[in-house]
């Protein structure tokens, strides 16, 4: 019986860290470097989707994934953080 449970405890942990393992290959670090920052105001309607930078970056910002590809944005930028208050108005009609 203790051999048992020991060895579904050995087989579960196996299972939880193979499956952060997995996790964390497939998921890479994006840092975006002061130079690279995008500058101007992105229409909303371009926006698909954004994602914080790793606090292990040197700079922090957020990474725009557009209708073309992605861009780095300063979170402090005023357009961005009219953006952020949009989407969690809870009758938020944008994408």
């Amino acid at each position: 019986m203790k051999i048992s449970v020991a060895l579904l405890i050995v087989l579960l942990a196996a299972a939880w860290t193979g499956s952060q393992g997995m996790s964390f290959r497939s998921s890479r670090v994006t840092c975006c470097s002061r130079e690279r920052l995008f500058r101007r105001k992105i229409l909303e309607f371009w926006i698909r989707g954004y994602q914080y930078t790793a606090p292990s970056c040197a700079h922090q910002a957020v990474v725009v994934k557009l209708l073309k590809g992605t861009v780095c944005v300063d979170p402090e930028q005023g357009w961005f953080q009219e953006y952020l208050r949009k989407q969690k108005q809870p009758n938020s009609t944008s994408l």
